[in-house]
């Protein structure tokens, strides 16, 4: 699904654009059509101060005053390493990064690595079935110097297909950037240790070892048009083991925590997470935007999964009197619950199924904003294996229906169908989900 990405940073990779990567390398020849018809659409586009903003960092970055010289530099390796070591000092100012020369470079080549691992996230799980058409071109993929990625755009020596994902690697580690500047700034890695510290110590039983876990599985039933579940078992591992699940089952493992609610203990499947850098660029160009400060709320998370509803409240209240115990008022905002059915699940995010039953909300503690999806585990089941609402799906859904593949992977370069792709893996995701 191709989309309109007006004036930010990701229109300099959508090939629909004037920002397209073409046969030549810009500055190669600059009077001809292809030049005169990029004009009159810059100007039509209104993105004309877009390119002479992004031409002048490009030249500025590179210590040079026109294409041409950029033509030359790409032919002098003496001036090319001067130029690389400068433009990653300057890099690391703009980006906040502070320490030794090297340890500048080092950071600035993490965002490389951050790159790489968004397009490998997208080739070995969402895009899996298409990893052949959609492999990084060794060379862009070895590369991590922005000086290198600029001067490759440049040179006519290599393919189109290698200059756009030098291009592509460049705005990536762009946003990989002001990622790690936003994680530095609010000391993300601090916050995600103290909320560890926190659920070990005042949520979960104190009868329990940190880490400690019980296998437990969920045998359900699914009826077959929407393949949502109807009923479910919980069972022990050596229960679980006798059982052969026939068509219209599944048998899915939990591994349970436990907590104390007044003289009971309850038990609940837990998941936390903090969001992967590869995961917070997605985010950032599914929602057009540039800001990890205003597209990125849901750094910190947990997933929890309980037997009943009335368990569900039971856990809610019990996190908010922790977090007295831990000497602090929790807030809880943004709430929804939709457990019982009654309402709909309303998100503004592309691909998302509204008919998605949970409890949602975001604490607010010890300076930390944590979302929290809790599920029964009826609930979890149609969100792991329900037609429409399946995550294999939502996250196929999402990243075809917002664009992004079509933006990291043009037709024109990398000779994929999307809308083709996206219908049949979704039915690659059905079928295994349905297979028993």
């Amino acid at each position: 699904m191709s989309r309109y990405w007006g004036n930010t940073i990701y229109a300099l990779l959508d090939q629909e654009g004037p920002f397209a990567t073409a046969d030549t390398p810009p500055g190669i020849s600059i009077f001809n059509p292809l030049s005169r018809k990029r004009a009159a659409e810059l100007r039509q586009k209104n993105l004309a101060a877009k390119y002479r903003a992004t031409r002048n960092q490009i030249l500025e970055l590179l210590n040079v005053n026109s294409y041409k010289e950029v033509q030359l530099l790409i032919k002098d390796r003496a001036r090319r390493q001067e130029a690389d070591r400068r433009a990653y000092l300057l890099l690391g100012n703009m980006f906040g990064i502070h320490g030794s020369e090297r340890e500048i470079i080092s950071r600035v080549n993490s965002y490389s690595q951050t790159a790489d691992s968004v397009i490998r996230y997208l080739n070995n799980k969402v895009l899996s079935r298409y990893s052949p058409f959609i492999e990084i071109t060794n060379e862009i993929d070895i590369a991590s110097s922005p000086v290198d990625l600029l001067l490759i755009m440049f040179n006519n020596r290599y393919h189109k297909k290698a200059r756009f994902e030098a291009k592509r690697k460049l705005i990536l580690m762009s946003l990989a950037g002001s990622i790690d500047q936003r994680e530095r700034e609010t000391d993300i890695e601090t916050k995600f240790a103290e909320f560890l510290h926190f659920l070990n110590r005042y949520v979960w039983s104190p009868d329990i070892k940190i880490g400690e876990l019980k296998l437990f599985y969920l045998l359900s039933h699914h009826e077959p048009e929407k393949f949502s579940c109807t009923d479910v078992k919980i069972l022990s591992e050596t229960k679980a083991e006798k059982i052969t699940p026939q068509p219209g089952q599944k048998l899915t493992l939990i591994k349970r925590r436990r907590f104390r609610a007044g003289s009971k203990e309850v038990p609940i499947y837990v998941s936390v997470r903090k969001k992967a850098p590869e995961a917070k660029v997605l985010k950032l160009i599914r929602k057009g935007e540039e800001n990890p400060a205003v597209a990125v709320d849901d750094e910190l998370g947990l997933l929890g999964v309980l037997d009943t509803a009335a368990e569900v409240k039971q856990f809610q209240k019990h996190l908010t009197e922790s977090a007295i115990k831990a000497k602090s008022f929790m807030t809880l905002e943004d709430i929804t619950d939709t457990l019982d059915g009654s309402n709909c699940h309303t998100s503004s995010n592309i691909g998302s199924c509204t008919s998605t039953p949970m409890m949602k909300f975001f604490a607010r503690m010890g300076g930390m904003r944590v979302e929290f999806i809790v599920h029964t585990n009826r609930t979890y089941l149609d969100y792991i294996y329900k037609k429409d609402v399946s995550h294999d799906e939502y996250e196929v859904k999402r990243i075809f229906d917002s664009g992004v593949a079509d933006l990291l992977f043009p037709r024109e370069i990398y000779h994929l169908d999307m809308t083709r792709a996206r219908n049949e893996l979704i039915r690659w995701f059905r079928q295994r989900i349905e297979s028993y």
